[in-house]
């Protein structure tokens, strides 16, 4: 039998190849239109393609001329790369009628270890397989069965025939709406660079889990004439969902709620607002970027001063997170004897052994903090008023 050729082949092939490279790699691959997504796979596509020219009789596929021209020999400059933009036009668009012989070559061998020349032979997945020549033969019983199937439902009594109406035209209504939702779906997240990387298994155990934040904040409220070199702490509870992470930040007088994603590798972008505060809910936007042998990250945020009414301001402010652990249990204390005592809010965590570790979340001096190596960090140098004025944020008395 005749294989499928053009767009229909690629993209079936396409398909697998992506459902086999996340089996093997462990990476996730989002199917949309952004061209990045399929790197990896292009990638991996590539280390093939390139060594066609001499595996035509070991693998049976084309014949493919070598590489002749002095063009630079790494990925994506070489003869037969295969880029993510060829991969999403191919697969996600399906707008590729006539596909490059060697990406086609590319992906059955990797799903099967041979080219096409060599699958024809003996195909082994029928959803490859033109069945075009038995066309005419199945068009002759559909055509006997839809004269028997005209005859039997003209039988039928006039309310069957009215139920049977019903339920076309219900199920094709709620299917024209589902595709219509999915779209607008698919169209939010491209527009709005939803999850635009799936992150590793160790990109999520490094990000999720609890955090002690700390922010210099109280530095820029003018209302406060103690706010030289004041920080308050904050705990950060982060959890991984399908792709992204939620979490909730419990602060000195309210908590803020938000989710995380993945930008790119190891840098992930921080949104969240003021929980329970629609008419103010103060939105917070942030960038973490990973780096190795740091004990903490050193966060960029926009946010705001959390000054009273009219003063709540804009600003640009470095944070710093600190990693506690995994696997905690996290509990706010407030309107306690205990919170009494502090005049501040506690949150508990308890290990999964029964051990508990007490955080008073307030207003403190920088220079009392526990952390020697990020007290310069939190200093009036750490913010950026967005209208410079000056006696806002206190510096050292010369």
């Amino acid at each position: 039998m005749e294989l499928k050729s053009g767009k229909e082949e690629i993209a079936y092939l396409l398909g697998k190849v992506i459902e086999k490279f996340e089996t093997e790699s462990g990476q996730k691959v989002v199917r949309n239109s952004n061209r990045k997504n399929y790197e990896e796979v292009a990638k991996v596509l590539s280390e093939i393609s390139n060594q066609l020219p001499f595996t035509s009789a070991e693998l049976r596929h084309e014949d493919y001329a070598p590489e002749k021209t002095h063009r630079p020999s790494e990925y994506p400059f070489r003869k037969y790369d295969i880029t993510g933009n060829q991969i999403k036009d191919a697969f996600y668009n399906q707008i590729v009628t006539n596909p490059r012989p060697f990406l086609v070559d590319s992906a059955y061998i990797y799903l099967f270890g041979m080219g096409r020349k060599g699958f024809a032979e003996n195909p082994t997945d029928p959803e490859l397989i033109d069945y075009e020549e038995n066309t005419a033969t199945t068009s002759g019983t559909q055509k006997v069965d839809k004269t028997r199937g005209s005859f039997g439902i003209s039988n039928l009594p006039f309310f069957v025939k009215g139920l049977l109406l019903f339920l076309t035209v219900g199920f094709s209504t709620s299917s024209y709406f589902w595709l219509k939702e999915k779209k607008q779906l698919e169209t939010l997240k491209e527009d709005l660079s939803i999850v635009p990387y799936l992150p590793s298994k160790a990109e999520i155990d490094s990000l999720e889990g609890i955090w002690l934040c700390y922010t210099g904040s109280p530095q820029a409220r003018s209302f406060d004439p103690d706010r030289y070199h004041m920080v308050v702490s904050n705990i950060m509870n982060v959890s991984y969902k399908d792709g992204y992470f939620t979490f909730i930040r419990y602060g000195s007088n309210f908590n803020h709620k938000g989710f995380m994603q993945f930008e790119s590798p190891w840098l992930v972008s921080v949104h969240s607002r003021v929980k329970n505060a629609p008419e103010n809910p103060s939105p917070k936007h942030s960038l973490l970027k990973f780096e190795k042998g740091k004990s903490f990250a050193s966060v960029i945020s926009a946010s705001w001063n959390f000054d009273i009414g009219e003063r709540n301001k804009i600003i640009g402010i470095r944070e710093i997170y600190i990693k506690l652990g995994k696997g905690l249990t996290v509990k706010e204390i407030i309107n306690e004897p205990e919170n009494a005592l502090c005049r501040c809010k506690i949150i508990k965590l308890t290990k999964p052994d029964g051990h508990i570790r007490s955080f008073q979340l307030k207003n403190e001096n920088l220079e009392k903090l526990p952390y020697e190596g990020i007290k310069s960090l939190l200093d009036e140098n750490s913010i950026l008023l967005k209208d410079p004025e000056n006696g806002v944020v206190l510096g050292r008395k010369k």
